[in-house]
């Protein structure tokens, strides 16, 4: 799989859903398990193939089919600040914002990715249109967060 999705939701996205699983390029989740509401997320392509600027999420009910898409583009949501910043990459510029799957190699794409605002986006819209869901951990990713330091107070003479 040149895009790594189940590394990438593993890993990085890490959603709280105990019933989900990675199929091809897509990731499926109940939230809730009793509700007939299912989530589905794969990446949001580009007009050019195999370059992506996004995560879509869909809200489908087993009855009825997809019931919304929303599209959270990389640019919007800073995914890839420090890449683009680092390559000098503006906005408008080719390959801001966005990944390819044109190269076949042992890095993913979406390496250095920042998915703390991704996770609170998919945390707002899961809770939207599946009602009871649990809430996605939005802050730093537990591996790459600092280690709270202890502080050390002077001690006061009484």
């Amino acid at each position: 799989m040149a895009l790594f999705t189940e590394q990438l939701f593993a890993d990085h996205l890490t959603l709280p859903y105990p019933e989900a699983a990675v199929v091809g390029d897509a990731y499926y989740a109940a939230p809730v398990p009793d509700l007939p509401l299912r989530l589905r997320i794969d990446f949001a392509p580009t007009i050019r193939a195999g370059r992506y600027d996004g995560l879509r999420l869909h809200a489908v009910h087993l009855e009825r089919g997809r019931i919304d898409t929303a599209v959270l583009s990389f640019a919007d949501y800073g995914a890839f600040e420090a890449r683009d910043r680092r390559l000098d990459r503006k906005p408008g510029q080719d390959g801001y914002g966005t990944i390819t799957d044109w190269n076949h190699s042992e890095r993913p794409p979406w390496a250095g990715i920042g998915v703390t605002r991704l996770r609170a986006a998919i945390d707002q819209y899961v809770r939207l249109w599946i009602p009871g869901a649990p809430p996605v951990r939005t802050g730093p990713h537990p591996v790459t967060a600092p280690v709270p330091q202890a502080r050390t107070s002077p001690s006061r003479a009484r």
